[in-house]
């Protein structure tokens, strides 16, 4: 059997997840058993799987999510409104589908980022292309793109993405030009993908963040209609993890180190 010929083959035309399984097959006798559609099928679903992964480390990597969080590590018990029949539509990823916006409201350290995150995360796994970014930095991003000649390539970027989580909105008080550079990004996404905010601002004062009446009314119209609302509540998530986080030994005395998990909410 001329196998190395054909695993080079495999390797050349770049079918990685083809060649690694049958680099396995190959030390393991008991698949000879098989008829040939198995193997094929097996071969044939290894590839699927290994694109699958490669698609997900692109848009993760492309995401630059604040935090790694995963919709499956939700705390559901700290008393914040937070209940699981309103996620599910949400980590089922419709509204993203559908071209829907979502506003994520609350005090400070009520979870909304990691939330946002945990969000877009998901999506990422359902093969969204999700970009994260503070509001600060979105409009430090364009008054420099204008300045070097690229802002039509990133405002296509952020017309493209699916999903554009828009962190720390409300934080500072917009000026003129950040003004129109917002109605630019909103009236391009409008109705071709989702935007994600999360705020400490409650919506009734967005009107006021945004400043000059008609520039705030188009934005607003544009983000709120039809929007899915999540209002958080309570004390913050992190005054309950601290007493935890101070049991926690140091593990460069104690000399064992262990690989970094996933941040899990709070």
């Amino acid at each position: 059997m001329m196998t190395q010929p054909l695993l080079d083959t495999l390797r050349r035309l770049k079918l990685t997840g083809m060649h690694d399984a049958l680099a396995h097959q190959l030390t393991q006798p008991d698949t000879y058993d098989l008829p040939f559609e198995d193997r094929l099928g097996m071969l044939l679903d290894r590839e699927v799987l290994h694109r699958d992964n490669r698609r997900l480390d692109r848009l993760l990597k492309a995401a630059k999510l604040r935090v790694m969080a995963c919709v499956e590590d939700i705390d559901y018990r700290h008393p914040r409104g937070l209940e699981r029949g309103r996620m599910a539509p949400l980590t089922s990823g419709e509204w993203i589908g559908q071209s829907l916006n979502l506003c994520i409201t609350g005090p400070t350290g009520c979870g909304k980022t990691w939330l946002a995150c945990a969000l877009g995360n998901q999506a990422c796994r359902q093969g969204y292309s999700v970009r994260y970014l503070r509001v600060p930095r979105l409009f430090e991003q364009l008054r420099i793109a204008q300045g070097d000649g690229s802002y039509a390539r990133l405002m296509g970027q952020l017309q493209k993405t699916d999903l554009l989580i828009l962190d720390d909105w409300g934080m500072q008080k917009m000026t003129a030009p950040q003004r129109q550079d917002l109605m630019e990004v909103i009236e391009d996404r409008h109705g071709r993908g989702s935007t994600l905010i999360a705020s400490q601002l409650p919506i009734e004062h967005w009107h006021d963040y945004i400043g000059a009446a008609t520039v705030a009314d188009a934005i607003l119209d544009r983000l709120l209609h039809s929007a899915h609302r999540l209002t958080l509540r309570g004390e913050s998530m992190r005054k309950s993890a601290a007493p935890q986080a101070a049991e926690v030994v140091d593990p460069i005395v104690t000399g064992q180190l262990t690989k970094p998990e996933p941040a899990r909410e709070g």
